[in-house]
C-alpha cells in the first residue's frame, strides 16, 4: 500500500478549496444558518478525551439546539444510557464538533468551538419536556459554522424510503447484548420491552 503522509502530498492530490468552499464558513449564526438549526431535529456530536473519540447522536423536536445569540448555542442532554462518554469528554476537552441534519434536505449543517455544561436551575427547567428537565446543558461557544454540500446525502439516498432497511434482516439491540454477554442480558424479552420502556423514559 502506499500512504499520503504529509500535507504537501494531500494538496498535491485534492487541490486547494474553491472560494465557496471556504467563504461559506463565518464565526457566527448568520440568519441562514439560524433557519438551518431552527429546522434540525438530528445532530451528531463529537468530542475527544484522553480515553480517546466519541461520537454521539442527539435528537429531539426540530429547533431542539436554542440559539442563544449568535455565537452561543444551548443543547440539552436529554435522557440515554448513562455512559456519558460526550460529557465525561468535554469535562477534561472542552472542544466539540456537530452535524446538524435536516430531514428531506441534502446539505447538513457543520458546527465547531469549546463547550462547557451548565446546571444553572433555570435553564434546566426551561428545557422541560412533560415536567422533566434535562440533568445538563451543554452550553457551546460557536467558533465556526457552515454548510457541507449534499454530496454524500445524494449518493447514499438517505432519505428515500425506497432505500430503508428492513430492521427484521439485521440483528436486534437484544441479539448482540445476548450474544456479548451468554445471555446474562438482552435477548427477545429486551427487545419486547424496548418500545414501551423508550416512550416511557424520552426525557
Amino acid at each position: 500500500m502506499t500512504f499520503i503522509q504529509t500535507l504537501a502530498e494531500l494538496e498535491a492530490l485534492y487541490g486547494l478549496p474553491n472560494e465557496a468552499s471556504t467563504a461559506k464558513e463565518v464565526d457566527r449564526v448568520t440568519p441562514h444558518y439560524r433557519a438551518m438549526l431552527e429546522a434540525s431535529p438530528f445532530a451528531v456530536l463529537a468530542t475527544s478525551g484522553p480515553e480517546g473519540l466519541d461520537c454521539s447522536p442527539r435528537g429531539d423536536h426540530a429547533g431542539f439546539v436554542r440559539i442563544q445569540d449568535e455565537k452561543t448555542l444551548l443543547l440539552p442532554d436529554r435522557r440515554g444510557n448513562n455512559r456519558a462518554d460526550s460529557l465525561r469528554n468535554i469535562i477534561r476537552d472542552p472542544r466539540v464538533a456537530l452535524l446538524f441534519m435536516i430531514p428531506g434536505l441534502g446539505n447538513t449543517l457543520r458546527v465547531n468551538g469549546p463547550a462547557v455544561l451548565s446546571i444553572e436551575p433555570a435553564l434546566l427547567q426551561s428545557f422541560s419536556v412533560d415536567g422533566k428537565a434535562p440533568r445538563c446543558v451543554l452550553v457551546i461557544s460557536v467558533q465556526s459554522i457552515y454548510f457541507q454540500c449534499a454530496r454524500a446525502i445524494v449518493r447514499s439516498e438517505l432519505w428515500s424510503a425506497e432505500k430503508h432497511v428492513d430492521p427484521a434482516s439485521l440483528p436486534s439491540a437484544g441479539e448482540i447484548l445476548a450474544c456479548l454477554t451468554e445471555n446474562r442480558v438482552g435477548g427477545k424479552e429486551y427487545d419486547q420491552a424496548w418500545p414501551a420502556r423508550a416512550k416511557a423514559t424520552l426525557w
